[in-house]
């Protein structure tokens, strides 16, 4: 008896470390309504996001994170989750679909899915630390019925290198079906051993299979990145092919009219947000697009660190230009709700004139003219249109502030260089700022989040400041702040 209840203490004992290899994730208390700025319960953060769309149902499958990447010795210990939506404003919270399941997983790593002849493919890259100690990157790849439930595939990894691109850098890959050929296509991100340029080597390696055993490497798609391209997406969407990477946290895009270029650079890169990181799109019904990506957490959350990893999710809607450019704005669906509009009434700044209850227009062709509104709570949907009469130098917004603007958040427009800030960062080459422009701006937590126009879209993390002065400014310029309103969110 007593060795017998000794087998079964060891048996439990395994068990209870094999469901410690990855984190504990508890899908039954997480939100399942809006997941615009959400971050998981239970000190946990969304990583990479690899949203996809199948018959009418929007999977955004999302590294979970716990420890900002420090699990398992640094190597991350990142798993697979999923959230699903057919609205994106009621959501399912699933269980766990990719997991850490032996030792030697040390990551999860970010990856694609595809859908071909009835079955879900989820190609990712596995992280693990080689017989000599060294940590590599290596493809795995599972297979589904139903998008959620997956089994891993043998070998597993089924590849676990290529000749003349980094083993340590082998990761993320973006899986492409050819319907007609049936082959299966991975551009995987990597770094170039020999390249020409020193310090430009980084690439996306492509991959081709029909039988997912015999794989046919071709020349890169990507070359000469000065990181390695992380975590790639790669579309065809009205007749263009569009190729997103990462570099060095930041996202980018080309696009083509043939499936792998020559690769054209757009006229300006609206997927690039400072503040948010691994965008990556999936398409929606009524021929629309829907990106996905995570709002970093601040290093010890402080407004002037530097971003570490995991954070909040965040939404965009991708919107198509006639030559093939992309413009972002805020997904209407996933717009926080809101209470009734505060009843607003700008001070007698300077050189300011109400212009009735909500519209205000600063005059300061010497300097720099103001006027602020009061009480203004920390979490609200900011809206209104600013017209510039003539030349300025800048105008722009202090959020969160006090009564002399000496903290808080500015936001300034430069129709001059083409730049809007919020806060310590900035998006560039944004037209149309010399003309009249809607801004829709939301407050919530330490997350500012802001919409130009429609078209470009910035955020920022910002968990220190929370004053409650919104004031309006405008220098050497005639700027009209108006239809100004400002709704409390609804929690």
């Amino acid at each position: 008896m007593r060795n017998f209840l000794l087998l079964i203490l060891f048996v439990l004992s395994c068990t209870a470390a094999d469901a410690q290899l990855g984190v504990k994730y508890d899908p039954g208390i997480q939100s399942k309504e809006n997941l615009q700025y959400w971050r998981p319960k239970g000190n946990l953060f969304v990583g990479d996001c690899m949203p996809y769309y199948q018959d009418g149902k929007f999977s955004f499958y999302w590294l979970l994170d716990s420890a900002h990447h420090a699990s398992l010795k640094g190597l991350g210990g990142h798993q697979w989750a999923l959230s699903t939506t057919r609205d994106l404003k009621t959501w399912k919270q699933e269980p766990i679909v990719l997991g850490i399941d032996q030792e030697w997983e040390k990551s999860i790593c970010t990856g694609s899915v595809a859908f071909y002849h009835n079955t879900y493919y989820a190609f990712y890259a596995t992280r693990l630390i080689d017989e000599n100690g060294r940590v590599n990157e290596q493809l795995s790849y599972a297979t589904s019925k139903d998008g959620i439930h997956f089994d891993k595939q043998k070998p597993n990894p089924f590849y676990t290198s290529a000749p003349g691109y980094s083993k340590r850098d082998f990761r993320d890959p973006k899986v492409f079906i050819d319907e007609k050929t049936g082959e299966f296509h991975l551009f995987v991100s990597s770094w170039q051993e020999n390249s020409v340029l020193a310090r430009a080597g980084g690439c996306l390696v492509h991959l081709v299979s029909k039988d997912l055993k015999k794989w046919d490497l071709k020349d890169p798609v990507l070359t000469g990145q000065s990181s390695v391209p992380e975590c790639p997406d790669y579309f065809l969407w009205k007749g263009w092919y569009y190729l997103v990477y990462g570099d060095n946290g930041d996202t980018y895009y080309v696009k083509s009219k043939q499936a792998y270029g020559p690769w054209e650079e757009p006229e300006f890169q609206a997927l690039n947000e400072s503040w948010s990181n691994v965008l990556k799109t999936a398409s929606f019904k009524n021929e629309r697009r829907i990106s996905a990506s995570w709002i970093p957490s601040r290093h010890e959350n402080k407004d002037n660190n530097g971003e570490i990893f995991g954070g909040n999710a965040l939404f965009r809607e991708v919107i198509q230009m006639p030559n093939g450019t992309l413009q972002t704005r805020f997904p209407e669906e996933m717009i926080p709700q809101t209470g009734a509009p505060l009843k607003i009434n700008f001070s007698n700044g300077l050189y300011s004139t109400k212009n009735g209850e909500n519209s205000i227009t600063i005059d300061a062709p010497n300097g720099t003219g103001a006027s602020y509104l009061e009480n203004i709570p920390q979490n609200v949907r900011l809206s209104l249109e600013v017209e510039p009469i003539g030349r300025n130098d800048e105008f722009g917004f202090y959020l969160r502030s006090d009564n002399r603007a000496d903290n808080g958040y500015k936001s300034s427009f430069s129709a001059n260089n083409q730049t809007v800030s919020l806060g310590n960062t900035e998006i560039k080459a944004v037209g149309g700022l010399n003309r009249t422009i809607k801004i829709a701006l939301i407050m919530k937590g330490d997350i500012i989040d802001m919409s130009i126009d429609g078209k470009r879209c910035i955020v920022n993390r910002t968990p220190e400041q929370k004053g409650s002065f919104l004031w309006f400014y405008a220098k050497h310029g005639k700027v009209s702040f108006k239809s100004v309103k400002v709704s409390p969110l609804v929690d």
